[in-house]
């Protein structure tokens, strides 16, 4: 098969590589459709030592069977494989589950690639009227919607909803979205470039500021940089909630004590569990995300091409999208 190889910082390859062997329980994939994420572009420039080059990157698609009882069958992709028998496993907390395991990091290549084996359990059926690049969304919308139904739980109910996203990635969108779905009437998204301010404005039904002074009850952060803390502790309301998804930097940033005096809810948020990605999935299916007609499109095969437009930000659009 044909892959979008990893193979050293800023070097991708398109060339071919063996297709992917089924396990027992699990189905081989033509992939359609995959995003490029926030931890592909860390990986892509040497940042991240658990996706080693060489290495097949990618982790958000969609595709469609191949073989078997279910061949044919247009599905897309939850790539968290987890155990399935530890606690965190049968409480459903999946995402926490110790030997959880991702396709794009060791031992599981990724989906930028004409073929992905994955288990029966991790795919999700897409309706006919539902496009695969839509459907290849599924995963990094399960990502923010795992966060603000966290950060809604741990909001008290008398307080005002409303909340502030910092940042306008795909994930920044994907919580603005998904806190609109779930009944947060006034989001704003905050985010400094003003390029994608204006695609968020302009194509994304979201509103984008370039700054937010007022203190807000959420506050979401899907940067994750010491700066970006710094705003979030800052700006949360007395009694407010702070859900934090980005992970550019590990340390630095939070107003500890302002955070302290004022019962401030710090949420650490990672992936999603097997539910949220099934029902993120559904209200995708339903609309009751958006349009969610966004993304850029590109070939795969000019993958190269569409990380080092995004490395020197030449990308306007929260997300690509590359099609096998």
């Amino acid at each position: 098969m044909k892959a979008l190889v990893y193979e050293a910082p800023e070097t991708l390859a398109y060339r071919e590589m063996p297709d992917p062997t089924p396990r027992a329980g699990e189905q081989l994939i033509r992939v359609q459709s995959v995003g490029i994420c926030g931890s592909d572009m860390h990986a892509y420039l040497g940042h991240d030592d658990r996706r080693p080059a060489p290495l097949i990157l990618g982790h958000e698609a969609a595709g469609v069977i191949t073989g078997g009882p279910r061949d044919g069958e247009r599905v897309t992709i939850n790539p968290l494989v987890t155990c399935g028998t530890c606690q965190a496993c049968r409480t459903g907390r999946e995402n926490l589950c110790p030997e959880r395991q991702i396709i794009s990091m060791p031992p599981r290549e990724g989906a930028f690639a004409q073929f992905v084996s994955m288990p029966d359990a991790n795919l999700v059926t897409v309706p006919d009227a539902v496009s695969l690049d839509k459907a290849s969304l599924a995963e990094p919308l399960a990502v923010s919607w795992h966060a603000a139904r966290l950060a809604l739980a741990a909001l008290h109910p008398d307080m005002d909803r409303k909340a502030v996203v910092l940042g306008g990635g795909a994930i920044g969108l994907a919580a603005a979205l998904a806190l609109e779905a779930m009944g947060i009437a006034e989001v704003a998204v905050v985010e400094p470039n003003a390029g994608r301010r204006a695609y968020l404005n302009d194509r994304c039904g979201v509103k984008a500021v370039e700054r937010h002074d007022r203190e807000t009850p959420l506050v979401i952060d899907a940067v994750g940089f010491a700066a970006t803390r710094q705003v979030a502790s800052d700006m949360a309301s007395p009694g407010g909630v702070i859900a934090h998804i980005g992970l550019g930097e590990d340390l630095g940033g939070l107003n500890i004590r302002r955070m302290t005096l004022q019962e401030i809810t710090f949420i650490g948020t990672y992936t999603y569990t097997a539910q949220d990605f099934r029902d993120t999935a559904q209200a995708l299916f339903d609309g009751r995300l958006g349009a969610l007609d966004w993304p850029e499109t590109r070939d795969l095969a000019d993958g190269d091409a569409a990380f080092s437009d995004l490395r020197s930000g030449r990308v306007a659009a929260p997300k690509i999208i590359l099609n096998t």
